[in-house]
C-alpha cells in the first residue's frame, strides 16, 4: 500500500531529525572544534573541542587532557557548552513528542487533535533544537576567521582552523531545521481524505457486523 504524502512528509521529517541529533551529541563531545597544524613540527598536530585539547604526535599517538576550570575557558567556548547541551536535550524531547504524535503509531489514534499537537510540539521544539546547535558552531567558526586573519599577529605564529567537529554540527542545526518543519508542515496538512477513507471502511464493517439492523432498515 502507497504511504501518503503526509506520511512520507513524517517519517522524512522522523528520520533527519533523528540524525541531526546524533549529530549534535557527537559535536558536542568531539575535540576537533578547532586544529592547529604546527608548520615547525608537521608530525604534531592539536585540537581543541568543549572539553578537552588534544595532540597527536606521530610516534606517541594521540593524547588528551580534559580542562581544568570552566571559567577559564573563552567566552565563546563557554556559551558554546551551555547551547550545545540545550541542543542535545531540546532534540531529545522534540523526538519523544513528536514519535507519539506520527501517524504509523496506532497509539492514541481516536485523538486526532491531541496526536497534531505533540506532533507540532515536537516540530518547533526540533527545530528550536536546531537553532541551537547552529549558534555556537558558528559563533566559533566566526572568531577562528577573525583570528586567522587578525594583522596584529605575526605570520610566523601558528593559526587555528576550522575542525571537522564545526562540519557536523552545522549538518546537525540543518538536520532539525528541516526535520522539525517537515514534522510542522505534515501536521498542519489537511486530513480529509484519511478522515473519509477511515469513515468508510468503519461503516463498511458495521454493515457486515450488523446485518440483521441493515434488513430492518431496508424494511421500514
Amino acid at each position: 500500500m502507497a504511504l501518503e504524502p503526509r506520511s512520507v512528509a513524517q517519517l522524512a521529517g522522523a528520520s533527519l531529525s533523528l540524525l541531526g541529533w546524533v549529530l549534535s551529541c557527537l559535536t558536542n563531545y568531539l575535540p576537533q572544534w578547532k586544529n592547529l597544524n604546527l608548520d615547525l613540527n608537521e608530525m604534531e598536530n592539536w585540537t581543541v573541542g568543549l572539553w578537552q585539547a588534544c595532540v597527536t604526535q606521530e610516534e606517541v599517538g594521540t593524547q588528551c587532557k580534559d580542562f581544568d576550570s570552566f571559567l577559564a575557558l573563552p567566552a565563546e567556548l563557554r556559551v558554546s557548552r551551555v547551547l550545545m547541551f540545550l541542543s542535545n536535550g531540546l532534540g531529545l524531547l522534540g523526538l519523544l513528542a513528536a514519535g507519539l504524535g506520527l501517524d504509523c503509531l496506532r497509539l492514541g489514534e481516536s485523538r486526532r487533535g491531541l496526536k497534531k499537537g505533540l506532533l507540532i510540539l515536537g516540530g518547533t521544539v526540533l527545530w528550536a533544537a536546531g537553532v541551537a546547535a547552529l549558534v555556537p558552531v558558528s559563533w566559533v567558526a566566526h572568531r577562528t576567521v577573525r583570528e586567522f586573519w587578525d594583522e596584529t599577529v605575526p605570520e610566523i605564529v601558528p593559526r587555528w582552523e576550522f575542525g571537522e567537529a564545526l562540519f557536523l554540527g552545522w549538518f546537525a542545526g540543518f538536520f532539525l531545521l528541516l526535520g522539525g518543519g517537515l514534522l510542522n508542515c505534515a501536521a498542519c496538512s489537511t486530513q480529509a481524505a484519511r478522515a473519509s477513507g477511515h469513515y468508510v471502511a468503519a461503516e463498511t464493517q458495521d454493515r457486515r457486523q450488523h446485518p440483521e439492523t441493515n434488513k430492518t432498515h431496508l424494511k421500514i
